[in-house]
Formats: structure tokens, sequence, C-alpha cells
């Protein structure tokens, strides 16, 4: 289903690293999310001093495609200079869960990437089928 759209969004993740805002931690992070409609949204870690303030790279792309109207979509991909492919932290699981984004695409620099659905990356999750 997204197999079209895998690469393209590793890619675009993958340039949106390039604009992370990482002077703490030096762990750039890139995300490229896909939307129903096909518009793509960038997003990169953004970091504070007061670290618990620190957005990461997925929740930016999907912040900023909410903000313009998006709800529903169809991937992320998130990219990092990592040994493996690159995970989202717990917060990005439960946003990505929220908006109940179906394929989770990881990946590193190094070209290896694992694609994952939803009820992989969080078992068990809460969401709005919980209340």
């Amino acid at each position: 289903m997204i197999e079209q759209h895998i690469q393209k969004l590793i890619d675009r993740a993958a340039v949106a690293r390039e604009k992370a805002y990482s002077p703490y931690s030096h762990f750039s992070v890139g995300a490229a999310l896909l939307c129903e409609g096909g518009a793509i949204y960038e997003g990169c870690n953004i970091e504070n001093a007061s670290y618990g303030l620190t957005n990461c790279a997925e929740r930016t792309a999907i912040f900023k495609a909410v903000s313009e109207g998006h709800t529903k979509f169809k991937a992320i991909a998130v990219v990092a200079d990592t040994e493996g492919p690159c995970s989202p932290c717990g917060a990005c699981r439960q946003v990505i869960s929220e908006f109940e984004i179906p394929y989770i695409i990881m990946a590193n620099l190094k070209g290896d990437y694992t694609v994952v659905e939803l009820d992989e990356l969080l078992p068990f999750r809460f969401g709005a089928h919980s209340m």
C-alpha cells in the first residue's frame, strides 16, 4: 500500500533532519508525514536548554500538518544517523497513535529501514477507543 512512498518519505525526512536544532544532544532527527490527500509535511527535532520543552521531529511534522487542517495520514518516516533504523520515542508513539497513522517507517542515513504498523509500534495503546 505505501511501498511506492517509502523511499520518497525517507529522503524527505533525511532532508528535514538537516534543519534540526540539536545543540545539546547533537542527535539530529528528521520526519516526513504522508497525508491522506498526498501532501507531505516534514519536521525536525527542536531542542531547548530545558529538555522537557524539546519537540521531536515526528511531533513537529504532525503538528505542522494538523495546523494546516490535515488529520488523516497514511504513513510517517523518521530518520537519524543511527546504527540501525531510528525508532520514535514514547511521546511520539502516543501522538502517532492519536492520529492513527497506520505505517511507521524507521530508517537511518545508511539506507537501512523497517516498516511497522501502528499496533506493532505501540501495542495496548491508549486512545479514543479506550475512553
